[in-house]
């Protein structure tokens, strides 16, 4: 499969990077360690001395994801749990690879703003605005080499409405932005939300939640 120009993909990561939602680092870099005695707001950092040249290095973006799951889709991260040499810069990134009709659910980052650039394929994408705004849905045709971008918080998808596979990438403008797939998030928690909630919340019969609460929510990521 041929890829999109890299030049692309630089444009994505500068343009997260540009309005990056972490704190500013304080000096050259901090490679994530972890330790597990103590929990932070972020990660501790590697000795510098200690640093090296795979520190800054991922290649997870290698491989195709497996698309043989009941969404048809796969989310490869590349955030500061994977890639550690993302501490405190602010930016990471992910590969998602669609089957054809394949879909990344309905989700939100609380934690920041995705860049989207389709690399191969076809894709409807779209997000959905707060209640201040009326909830109004803002949605796209991308082709390949189209970039959109889905702003921090919001809800958003993207769905491959293509004959054929699909690549796309994305920049995100945190180390670790933060995932809720809103069906998993609402209908699959442990323990379960009380259905007098969500027969109220949605307006149905008790036995549509019961229904919904008892599937498997599969997660792509």
């Amino acid at each position: 499969m041929k890829l999109l120009p890299i030049s692309l993909l630089v444009f994505a990561l500068a343009a997260a990077a540009a309005f990056a939602y972490d704190p500013s680092p304080l000096q050259d870099f901090c490679v994530a360690i972890n330790d597990p005695k103590v929990f932070v707001n972020g990660k501790f950092c590697k000795d510098p001395k200690q640093v090296t040249a795979d520190d800054f290095l991922f290649k997870g973006f290698r491989y195709p994801g497996n698309t043989a799951n009941p969404l048809g889709s796969k989310v490869t991260p590349a955030f500061v749990d994977q890639f550690p040499g993302l501490n405190t810069l602010g930016i990471s990134m992910a590969r998602i690879d669609f089957a054809p009709g394949g879909l990344n659910p309905p989700h939100t980052h609380p934690r920041g703003t995705e860049i989207l650039v389709v690399a191969e394929g076809t894709l409807l994408v779209g997000f959905v605005t707060s209640n201040q705004l009326n909830n109004t849905l803002l949605t796209k045709v991308l082709y390949k080499g189209d970039v959109f971008v889905f702003p921090i918080g919001l809800i958003h998808f993207q769905l491959n409405i293509g004959k054929a596979p699909a690549l796309a990438f994305a920049a995100l403008s945190s180390q670790n932005p933060g995932v809720i797939t809103i069906a998993n998030a609402v209908f699959g928690s442990k323990p379960p939300i009380s259905v007098d909630v969500l027969t109220k919340a949605f307006q149905v019969d008790k036995k549509v939640v019961d229904y919904l609460q008892a599937q498997f929510w599969y997660d792509n990521n």
